[in-house]
C-alpha cells in the first residue's frame, strides 16, 4: 500500500529512490553503487556514449562503444586517430554525420581545451556537433550540473504526467521548462538518467507498466486517458522516394569494386559501390547507363533504405570484369575484407542483394 510518506514525497525524490534500487547497468554508466565507492563519470565516456545514442538504441550501441573506448580509451587517443579508421568502426551505426563531428569535437577537445571537456551547457554547446540535448545530457551527468535533459524518453514521461496534449516538436519548450522545475539540485545527473530508465523499461511506449511506476501517484493521464497516446505527435509527413542504381563489380579473384564518396554531403567521407544520383524523377539515370564502365552487367533486384527524410529505391546490377577492365577512382577488395571497410548499411545491402555470401560472418 502507497505511505503517507509516499503520498507526500517530492517527484524528484521518489524518482531516485526508485532509480537507486532498478537502474540499468550500462557500460559508459557510473551507477550510485559505483558512485558510493567514490567511482566519478568519464566526461569522454558519457560524451561519446551520448553522440552514438543520438536515434539509436542502447543495444544497438553497446558493441560499438566497446569497439570505440578499447580502441581509443581517451579523447586524445580518438583525436590522434586516422579519419578511415574511425569511419570504419563506426560503419553500420547510421547518421554518419554523428562520426565526421565526432572526430571534430575530440581533435578540439584534445588539442584545444588540453583533452577536457567544458563543463558547462554553453562550453559544450561551442563543439562540434554537440546541440542542445547533448551539451544538457553531459553536463548533467558527467558534471553535475543542473541542466534539463530532454531525451525521447523523457518526453514521452513529463507528457503523461502533465497530461501535455500540445503535439511534438511544438511542445519541446513547454516540457523543458518542467523537466527543469522537477531537476533536483543535488542529484541533477541521477535524476536525469532515472527520468530515462523510467521512460525505457516502464513508461513505454506500448502498454506501460503504469502500476510500478514511482510517480504514478502524481500522473495527470493514468486513470483519466490512455497513455499510449501521449506525447501527442504533429501528423507525419510522407517521406519523398528516391531512385538510383547501384552496380557490384567483381573480378576474376572475386574482389568487389569500391570507391570512397566525398567528404561533405550524405554519407561523406564513406565507402561505396559505384552508382548513379539519387534522383526524384522516374526518368533519370537508374539503369546502366548510370554503370561506372563498359561491362555484362546484370540486375539483381531493388533494395529500399530509409533515410531521415527520404526513402531510397535502388536497383540493384552485378558483373564480373577483369581487375583491368578500366575502373578508376577505386580499388578492389577482397569479399572477405568487406566487413573491415566504412561501407554504410545501404551500400551492404547493395552488395548483399547481388552477393548473398558476402558479409557472411561479420558484423552487419
Amino acid at each position: 500500500m502507497m505511505t503517507q510518506a509516499h503520498r507526500t514525497a517530492a517527484p524528484a525524490d521518489l524518482l531516485l529512490a526508485w532509480y537507486d534500487r532498478h537502474h540499468r547497468d550500462l557500460p559508459w554508466r557510473v551507477s550510485p553503487p559505483m558512485a558510493a565507492r567514490g567511482v566519478t563519470p568519464d566526461p569522454y565516456r558519457i560524451w561519446l556514449s551520448e553522440v552514438m545514442l543520438q536515434q539509436t538504441t542502447v543495444q544497438a550501441v553497446k558493441s560499438y562503444f566497446a569497439l570505440f573506448t578499447s580502441r581509443w580509451p581517451t579523447v586524445s587517443d580518438l583525436a590522434r586517430a586516422d579519419n578511415e579508421d574511425v569511419m570504419k568502426s563506426w560503419a553500420g551505426l547510421g547518421y554518419y554525420a554523428r562520426a565526421r563531428n565526432l572526430k571534430k569535437c575530440a581533435e578540439v577537445v584534445a588539442f584545444e581545451h588540453d583533452g577536457i571537456f567544458p563543463d558547462t551547457e554553453d562550453g559544450l554547446k561551442a563543439l562540434p556537433g554537440i546541440g542542445d540535448y547533448t551539451a544538457a545530457a553531459i553536463a548533467a551527468i558527467a558534471f553535475n550540473r543542473k541542466s534539463a535533459v530532454l531525451d525521447g524518453n523523457v518526453e514521452r514521461v513529463i507528457s503523461r504526467l502533465h497530461a501535455i496534449t500540445t503535439p511534438l516538436p511544438a511542445a519541446k519548450p513547454e516540457m523543458r521548462a518542467l523537466v527543469a522545475a522537477m531537476t533536483p539540485p543535488d542529484r541533477p545527473g541521477d535524476f536525469a538518467q532515472a527520468m530515462m530508465d523510467l521512460g525505457a523499461t516502464i513508461c513505454t511506449p506500448r502498454r506501460p507498466a503504469c502500476a510500478l511506476c514511482p510517480l504514478n501517484a502524481s500522473c495527470r493521464v493514468l486513470g483519466r486517458e490512455d497513455p499510449e497516446l501521449f506525447p501527442r505527435k504533429a501528423a507525419k509527413k510522407e517521406k519523398p522516394v528516391r531512385l538510383g542504381a547501384a552496380f557490384i563489380a567483381e573480378d576474376e579473384t572475386g574482389a568487389v569494386f569500391l570507391r570512397k564518396r566525398i567528404e561533405s554531403g550524405l554519407l561523406g567521407g564513406m565507402t561505396e559501390v559505384p552508382g548513379s544520383a539519387w534522383t526524384a524523377r522516374v526518368d533519370g539515370e537508374t539503369g546502366t547507363e548510370a554503370a561506372p564502365f563498359q561491362a555484362e552487367w546484370q540486375a539483381c533486384g531493388t533494395v529500399t533504405h530509409v533515410f531521415t527524410h527520404f526513402e531510397l529505391r535502388l536497383s540493384i546490377y552485378r558483373s564480373k570484369v577483369p581487375r583491368n577492365a578500366g575502373a578508376g577512382g577505386g580499388w578492389w577488395q577482397a569479399k572477405d575484407t568487406l566487413d573491415g571497410e566504412a561501407l554504410p548499411t545501404v551500400m551492404k545491402k547493395a552488395i548483399k542483394q547481388a552477393i548473398p555470401d558476402a558479409f557472411s560472418g561479420g558484423r552487419q
